[in-house]
């Protein structure tokens, strides 16, 4: 009898245990998972992290139901991820808090490949039943202007869902022709409600923005299953830079208007072998890392025509002379393209010229000297120098000829100081020691040095 008691209150012992671990499992399952990480404020009231997990759980269900694969493209939120991988993995196994997605800010960014998803009407009137107040902000489609169609059709940019004080921003991105992704600007209509987000925070729509294409995976953040850049490092570098110039095709028709285009075979058979050569230069310079922009004659076709102007008869880059690189002259040679002349030095007026087929390759490195950018230049039999000065300006991208390359983003203040006040005229006769509005005398080389900054081949 004794032993059947201990037999009877150990399976006792044992069910009670049981019955406490189900309902630990169910309370969490029922109220933890499905409610997310509590964290409440002194007053006992859900906290604005929570809030926005729980918007963020609920616009997550809604875009799964309408097949919407969105990214997180949370500038906040991926930099708290690359900060410290290891919480993610900590996430996983400890009790269930908001650490990424809870960024403490008014907004969430996501966003979309558009090629991935297909409209559906229907999400409007689904993200109102679920209590969303939902705007769709739409653009005319780069990819289908030109200057001989300026109408463009409209495509959807951005969505913002907004609930209990929170917005969720999606982005679409949409593959242009250089192949890249690219993103329009956010900018709202009369009639739109602008208190319906805090727009001037937004990470993204204050410029259209240009991108890789990431790579993604799918991984668990505060108890959602959320696909995330693989790498978020890369990514967030690409957002600092990412601002995106449009060409000015409406100009450029009107230029044309006034300026016929050349339409030669000679003119047409420049422009392929200049597009030939940028592309090759391009690939050169980025599988080395170098990042560069169209310069000079080059830059101006593209502001002024969205076009290589047919009489420049070259190819102009611009390079930092901090991202110069030893090797960039093997680099170009092994490419095919020889070394046509190397005028200066690195610590002063370099400039590296390449022979493309019947199209010369010229890459000026730019110094910045107090307020002012400027490139060198050197007049090979006398050994003078020359100095081409340039306010500040920044990078941004662009497509010249469907190929993304780098512009600066004052573009009319850098052409103005290149070309002064009639850079809107064609002008075909230039001489590059006096023609350009910004060329100074900078000195003469001394003679002892001409064998190492005069170069020509």
């Amino acid at each position: 009898m004794p032993r059947l008691n201990r037999t009877l209150v150990l399976v006792l012992l044992i069910a009670a245990s049981s019955v406490f671990l189900l309902f630990q499992l169910y309370y969490y399952r029922q109220y933890v998972s499905k409610s997310g990480p509590h964290i409440l404020s002194r007053s006992g009231h859900l906290s604005a992290n929570d809030v926005q997990w729980q918007v963020v759980k609920k616009f997550l269900a809604l875009v799964n139901k309408y097949n919407m694969p969105v990214f997180l493209t949370d500038i906040a939120g991926l930099a708290l991820l690359s900060q410290d991988s290891m919480l993610l993995k900590d996430s996983l196994v400890r009790e269930p808090h908001c650490t990424f997605l809870c960024t403490g800010r008014e907004f969430t960014t996501f966003a979309l490949f558009s090629n991935l998803w297909k409209y559906d009407p229907g999400l409007v009137a689904a993200a109102e039943e679920r209590g969303f107040d939902l705007l769709e902000v739409r653009g005319k489609d780069p990819r289908l202007v030109s200057m001989e169609d300026l109408s463009g059709n409209e495509i959807p940019l951005h969505f913002l869902f907004h609930f209990q004080g929170h917005v969720i921003h999606v982005v679409v991105l949409y593959e242009r022709s250089g192949n890249y992704l690219w993103h329009g600007p956010l900018r709202l209509k009369p009639n739109m409600d602008r208190t319906l987000a805090p727009f001037r925070k937004l990470d993204y729509g204050r410029h259209a923005g240009a991108y890789d294409r990431p790579e993604l995976v799918l991984t668990a953040l505060d108890g959602l299953d959320v696909r995330i850049p693989r790498n978020i490092s890369r990514f967030l570098r690409e957002h600092s830079q990412a601002r995106f110039l449009e060409c000015r095709y409406r100009e450029s028709r009107a230029f044309f208007q006034m300026y016929p285009d050349d339409t030669s075979p000679e003119a047409m058979d420049f422009r392929m072998k200049a597009k030939s050569l940028l592309y090759l230069a391009a690939r050169t310079l980025t599988a080395l890392g170098v990042p560069f922009w169209l310069s000079s004659g080059t830059c101006l076709g593209w502001f002024r025509q969205c076009n290589i102007i047919p009489y420049s008869k070259d190819v102009d880059l611009g390079i930092w002379i901090k991202d110069y690189r030893y090797d960039i002259t093997s680099a170009f040679q092994k490419a095919g393209l020889p070394l046509k002349h190397k005028f200066g030095k690195v610590e002063d007026s370099l400039e590296l010229s390449f022979q493309g087929l019947d199209v010369k390759l010229d890459i000026f490195f730019f110094y910045e000297e107090g307020d002012i950018m400027w490139n060198g230049g050197t007049q090979a039999k006398s050994g003078k120098k020359f100095k081409y000065v340039f306010p500040k300006f920044s990078l941004c991208w662009a497509e010249l000829m469907e190929l993304r390359v780098r512009v600066p983003c004052e573009t009319l203040d850098y052409v103005l100081a290149n070309y002064g006040a009639s850079w809107n005229t064609p002008v075909k006769t230039w001489d590059w020691k006096s023609s350009p509005a910004n060329v100074q005398e900078n000195g003469v080389w001394p003679v002892r040095e001409w064998d190492d900054v005069i170069q020509v081949y």
